[in-house]
């Protein structure tokens, strides 16, 4: 038996498609296999970067990964080079890679990694609140009950938290949190970030909700929030 391959977890743009590193770049041509949760999208993104590559797509997303990560190990240990992306962002970060991650490290076959873009951390940095210590929620249950269950978690930490939301739920969110704090909570809103219509929302919970009624949001939002101090309370349960 050969040398397996290697397993390479690489972040992508997430919305400019400069921000590609060069070692991206050369994954992206050299890969035996890539594994994308979007083949179209990963036309896109080789078009963009002007990148030719002779590599076998195959479709991995949430729905098929139990079903898709062994057939890649397979590939791996077969001497494949296989190059997991997805859509935006690094993979596994609220997006599919797990289950890969985890057979291949099973299967003794190496597994390297090339950090990039991730929405979470630009936000963060964006956004003006304490970044030393932060916790990632990623989206939010879909359940109004557990949403707001875990808001209430999420609220009573001291650490400042990010989600991920569409831009149709965010409303919805911004007025659940109201719920559970204060009204001077701090809060940052990221909308389709790197791109074109790229916009920053930041102020008091409050103020900002005020500021967004009658707007249609598009595209992608992250959401940051201030974490509990001394100075913040959360509302009474009345649930």
């Amino acid at each position: 038996m050969g040398m397996s391959g290697t397993l390479t977890i690489a972040a992508t743009p997430i919305g400019n498609a400069g921000d590609a590193s060069a070692r991206l770049r050369d994954a992206l041509v050299e890969a035996d296999v890539i594994a994308c949760e979007d083949t179209r999208k990963l036309q896109r993104l080789l078009n963009d970067l002007s990148l030719r590559t002779t590599a076998r797509f195959v479709v991995y997303h949430d729905v098929n990964e139990r079903k898709q990560a062994p057939k890649l190990v397979e590939s791996l240990v077969d001497g494949k080079s296989v190059l997991l992306i997805t859509d935006a962002g690094t993979p596994l970060i609220s997006d599919p890679g797990y289950e890969l991650i985890r057979n291949a490290i099973a299967a003794d076959v190496q597994v390297r990694v090339l950090p990039g873009p991730s929405a979470a951390l630009a936000a963060l940095t964006l956004s003006g609140l304490p970044p030393d210590r932060f916790v990632f929620e990623g989206f939010l249950p879909k359940k109004s009950g557990a949403r707001k269950t875990r808001l209430r978690d999420l609220a009573g930490d001291s650490r400042t938290f990010i989600v991920y939301e569409t831009s149709r739920n965010l409303p919805r969110t911004l007025q659940e949190l109201a719920e559970i704090v204060e009204p001077d909570r701090k809060v940052f809103i990221a909308r389709e970030l790197t791109k074109v219509h790229e916009e920053q929302i930041r102020g008091p919970l409050g103020q900002v909700i005020a500021s967004l009624d009658g707007r249609t949001l598009k595209g992608e939002v992250v959401l940051v929030v201030e974490g509990l101090t001394r100075a913040k309370r959360l509302r009474p349960n009345e649930t």
